[in-house]
């Protein structure tokens, strides 16, 4: 990554802020926008491959799908932190059969995470001339779906500590005293860490921060409170975000060892991480040195705290491929043990759909997870990539809890002891972690349009208000000749796609099922094109207002995307349960796309994936731990 330096920042409005100026918003709205707009550019311009580079925004907006980035090359077969790896798993495994994961309060005990520290696993992301492990994302991302089939919540406390807590703010923004200093204590586990931002005022709207901290001689004094931030015990430490000088920034924080007057915990009922500490903090002029404060290049607190949800986006999806495997284990066993008239349920059509359903969401996570972790390590921000993993993973999840594991496992579901009866908050809540799934949906929307709007319509936009004019219609003449040089840009471009030759583009050995899916996914990427520029031109400067059609298109393109990878990741493994798996959901997202029904070729093949996946054809699922039938009869 290559920061900007101050001198390169742009004085201008953002796109966003100069749109809701123009819509009418108020003056207060749009400039709070513009705030959360600019911290987006300000991270995107960190990267080497800013987000108009993406794969997914290239195969968008130019016209034809860039296969060789829709495909990450094979892993090397071992890497240094292969070994840290290997003994946190060993750590965990032997815990987990010894029954000593947790401590009476059911939370991950202080011995698990000391046996992991000495493991190194706490160190993973951090480099090693800071005591690190150096772990490639690629390699990482991959082993928190091995660490989350055992323990979930052991993985997700990697992707706190290491994504979004203290370690991602440190090594990207932190001086080289500061990372001396600071990072060598949270990579050798001696304390982990979490990241303050939300407030009870401030969750998707961040610009409602209320904490401050004031310069008082050679140390900060920070007020104020935060909510529901998971990893909070007293002597770990935080990334912590506050007002200072009106602006919001961040400090590394080291929480006292007990409360006291200055550091108070917040305690509440929560459903979800049940098994980590999530609490609030109160702050009364709590101190922290000065010397902790980061001090980004360019941009403020936000651009830091935007910077790491990339990486947990991805520890999301990590995360539902993990517990889709549990499920699926644990499905297979209680099928051919159920018995309905006389036959084992594992031979009825219904349950063999979920079984191939299943599969075929986690082939859809694994495939998302290696191309997106693969971006992240070439210098792709991963915004539009990341987005997509974190929203088809924790729907996956939902999916595959309520609809697939819930329903064959009937009534027993809700015993307790119950994988599903005692976890299902935890396999609801991805749904909202790392910014909510239809939020984020036009998060997505916004950036992949965010280019096409600044060169074809902002222009427009600005001749609109410098001759007063409040919309624009193509049937008025007048409207046409007073726009006419602005226009001109948009009707070439327009013209353009009407004559576009097909995307034809593909892969050697491609199978032919999976061929097909990919020529259909290039030609609805050349119609999103058309479809999103018809959407910004019919509702204009009001677009930010049609949620529910911003949200409709960015979930199409979303489908579409997901076929792609899923398709070339299959090919790639080159094995026949992947690649039966891959077609599965792509049938299923052509349908959702076209609004067809399902063939009695489909319905085929989901009985025969299922039958393999019976037989013990998913390989993957050797060693992912299995549950007793409860109340056999």
């Amino acid at each position: 990554m290559n920061p900007a330096s101050p001198a390169q920042e742009p004085e201008t409005q953002s796109f966003a802020e100069t749109a809701m100026r123009m819509g009418g918003k108020s003056e207060e709205e749009a400039k709070r926008m513009g705030a959360v707009d600019k911290a987006d550019e300000q991270v995107d311009r960190m990267f080497r491959f800013q987000t108009a580079n993406s794969p997914i925004h290239k195969a968008i907006w130019d016209g034809h799908v860039p296969l060789e980035l829709f495909m990450a090359p094979p892993l090397p077969s071992s890497v240094p932190c292969d070994g840290v790896m290997s003994r946190s798993l060993d750590v965990i495994k032997r815990r987990r059969e010894q029954k000593a994961l947790l401590n009476q309060d059911k939370k991950l005990s202080t011995e698990s995470i000391d046996e992991l520290a000495e493991a190194g696993y706490w160190g993973l992301l951090i480099d090693p001339k800071y005591g690190g492990a150096g772990a490639p994302f690629v390699r990482f991302a991959p082993f928190l779906v091995k660490m989350g089939v055992y323990d979930s919540m052991t993985s997700a406390m990697a992707s706190v500590h290491g994504c979004i807590g203290a370690v991602d703010p440190l090594r990207t923004f932190g001086s080289e005293e500061q990372k001396q200093r600071l990072l060598p204590i949270l990579a050798s586990g001696k304390k982990i860490s979490a990241f303050a931002l939300t407030e009870p005022c401030a969750g998707s709207d961040l610009t409602q921060l209320k904490t401050t901290g004031t310069l008082v001689g050679d140390h900060y004094e920070v007020t104020g409170e935060k909510l529901f931030i998971t990893n909070i015990v007293p002597g770990r430490m935080i990334g912590l975000v506050a007002m200072i000088d009106g602006k919001p920034a961040v400090l590394i924080a080291e929480l006292p060892d007990a409360e006291n007057e200055q550091f108070q915990i917040v305690r509440y009922g929560l459903y979800a991480l049940k098994h980590a500490y999530n609490v609030g903090m109160k702050f009364n002029k709590f101190r922290v040195p000065k010397e902790n404060l980061l001090k980004p290049p360019s941009g403020d607190g936000l651009t830091i705290a935007y910077h790491g949800l990339n990486l947990g986006r991805l520890s999301l999806c990590a995360g539902a491929s993990a517990n889709m495997r549990v499920f699926l284990a644990n499905i297979l066993p209680w099928a051919n043990f159920r018995r309905t008239y006389g036959q084992s349920i594992e031979t009825r059509e219904l349950v063999k759909r979920r079984i191939a359903r299943l599969a075929a969401l986690i082939a859809g996570c694994d495939a998302l997870i290696g191309w997106g972790s693969w971006l992240i390590d070439q210098g792709y921000r991963g915004e539009l990539e990341c987005i997509i993993a974190k929203i088809f993973g924790s729907e996956a999840q939902k999916e595959a809890a309520i609809e697939l594991f819930m329903k064959t496992h009937g009534g027993r579901s809700f015993l307790h002891g119950h994988l599903f009866g005692d976890n299902v908050h935890e396999y609801l809540a991805p749904c909202i972690y790392e910014g909510e799934g239809e939020m984020l949906g036009m998060a997505f929307f916004k950036s992949l349009v965010k280019e096409h709007g600044k060169a074809y319509f902002e222009p427009i936009g600005k001749a609109l208000q410098a001759r007063q004019m409040k919309t624009f219609s193509p049937l008025n003449p007048g409207h046409l000749w007073a726009l006419r040089s602005e226009l001109w840009a948009y009707s070439k471009w327009s013209m353009s796609r009407k004559f576009m030759r097909r995307d034809r583009a593909t892969v050697s050995g491609l199978a032919p099922k999976l061929a097909e899916h990919l020529q259909f996914a290039q030609d609805m990427c050349q119609r999103h094109a058309v479809d999103l520029s018809d959407a910004m031109k019919k509702h204009q400067l009001k677009l930010a207002d049609r949620q529910c059609r911003i949200a409709e298109l960015s979930q199409r393109v979303q489908d579409t995307i997901v076929m792609i990878v899923t398709l070339m990741w299959a090919h790639d493994e080159g094995q026949e349960i992947a690649i039966d798996a891959a077609d599965i959901l792509c049938q299923d997202l052509r349908r959702k796309l076209t609004g067809d029904r399902p063939t009695d070729a489909y319905f085929k093949a989901v009985n025969e994936l299922a039958d393999k996946i019976i037989a013990g054809g998913f390989e993957d699922l050797a060693g992912v731990p299995r549950e007793e039938i409860m109340m056999r009869y």
